[in-house]
């Protein structure tokens, strides 16, 4: 059987399933932000002051911008879980949240005075900040890359590393509602290494876990 051949019986293998690919990664992130939201309350907790900063433009430009991550590492997974997925539309898609962080980061450097940049991007919390969006991104990383091996990635590693990436989202997400550290610069500088580990994580493990 040609190559071809086999990732179209694939192909149509999967749309006869009972519960579509893209339910299954709904259910799954879903599962995820559940288990993301367990360990932030059994841990961390919500910041006290959430109601409060809810409505202030840093606050929700941080919400905003990891969500525009999450939304964009979602496309990607949905686009590289099936054979025929195209890995330049999964690439597009998981980059275009970056012009979200540059316009807010803009916004923050025109609106603060420069004396200040350094403390913005240092903030109060950096080293918990790294932690904690790893260890919450770590039950979504398992459900995702659990439920991804029922699909037919045409790319393990690249399926992998976009899975990672929304994990890391979700986990960053979370932890954004217990941060006290709005500006953009921050979140630029402490929330995407965290993010970065967890998408490499996930590309290793990917590529082990959802060949076929």
């Amino acid at each position: 059987m040609k190559t071809e051949d086999l990732i179209n019986a694939i192909a149509q293998d999967a749309a006869a399933r009972t519960m579509p690919m893209s339910w299954r990664l709904i259910f799954a992130v879903g599962g995820g932000c559940v288990l993301a939201a367990l360990a932030l309350v059994a841990t961390i907790g919500v910041r006290p002051d959430i109601w409060s900063a809810l409505g202030t433009w840093r606050f929700d430009a941080k919400l905003l911008s990891v969500v525009a991550v999450l939304a964009g590492a979602w496309g990607a997974v949905r686009h590289l879980s099936r054979p025929q997925g195209d890995s330049r539309s999964a690439l597009f898609s998981a980059a275009l949240p970056m012009l979200v962080a540059v316009v807010a980061i803009a916004a923050e450097l025109l609106s603060a005075p420069v004396a200040t940049w350094g403390q913005r991007a240092i903030g109060s919390n950096a080293k918990l900040c790294l932690v904690a969006i790893l260890g919450l991104s770590l039950a979504p990383l398992a459900v995702l890359l659990a439920t991804m091996r029922a699909g037919a990635p045409r790319s393990p590693s690249l399926a992998g590393g976009a899975i990672g990436l929304l994990a890391g989202a979700i986990g960053a997400l979370f932890y954004a509602i217990h941060c006290p550290d709005d500006s953009p610069l921050f979140v630029a500088l402490w929330y995407t290494p965290p993010i970065a580990v967890m998408a490499a994580t996930g590309a290793v493990l990917g590529n082990r876990m959802l060949r076929w």
